[in-house]
């Protein structure tokens, strides 16, 4: 049994797939043949077509249709097979993406000191501004040097960020 059998036999497409149809059925091929628990849920599984869809934002759905007496099958895997492809689908990883390399730029420049808390500040307009709280036991060594983080790490990342220490309790009067 090859991949291309897990296009049903009566879609349009099954002479002429395109390369969406081709990696949906190679995947669900794979599932079958890698997976134990889900080869006997998986053999009789077929799909009539696939057709990727822009949600808004760069995103993207893929849609498969699936005959009406496969479709209780379908349901049956639904979950265990999107998790599997969304798995496969990472492209990079974690310590890669945007967010975890700015995480890792704020925590260098702050080096000796630590960063207790964040905030993201969002104002009216939109802009957003991230509020950096650091320990407090590191205030006198650092507190002239909190202007300099801001502006390097905006250079360098184009975030806008405030640096400050822990407010204290309410003063006593």
């Amino acid at each position: 049994m090859s991949a291309i059998n897990k296009i049903a036999a009566n879609s349009p497409s099954r002479q002429n797939p395109s390369e969406l149809e081709q990696n949906i059925a190679q995947a669900l091929f794979d599932l079958e043949n890698n997976t134990a628990d889900l080869k006997v849920a998986l053999r009789p599984l077929q799909f009539v077509n696939a057709r990727e869809i822009e949600v808004g934002h760069g995103k993207k759905a893929i849609v498969i249709f699936v005959p009406v007496p496969a479709l209780q099958g379908f349901h049956r895997v639904q979950q265990r097979i999107s998790a599997a492809n969304f798995e496969e689908e990472q492209k990079r990883p974690r310590s890669r993406t945007l967010t975890a390399v700015h995480d890792a730029i704020l925590s260098d420049l702050t080096y000796p000191v630590e960063i207790v808390g964040k905030r993201v500040r969002t104002k009216e307009d939109g802009s957003k501004t991230l509020k950096v709280i650091l320990d407090e036991k590191e205030r006198g060594g650092v507190d002239y040097r909190l202007d300099t983080y801001s502006e390097v790490y905006r250079r360098l990342t184009g975030r806008n960020v405030n640096f400050e220490f822990p407010q204290t309790g309410a003063s006593e009067f």
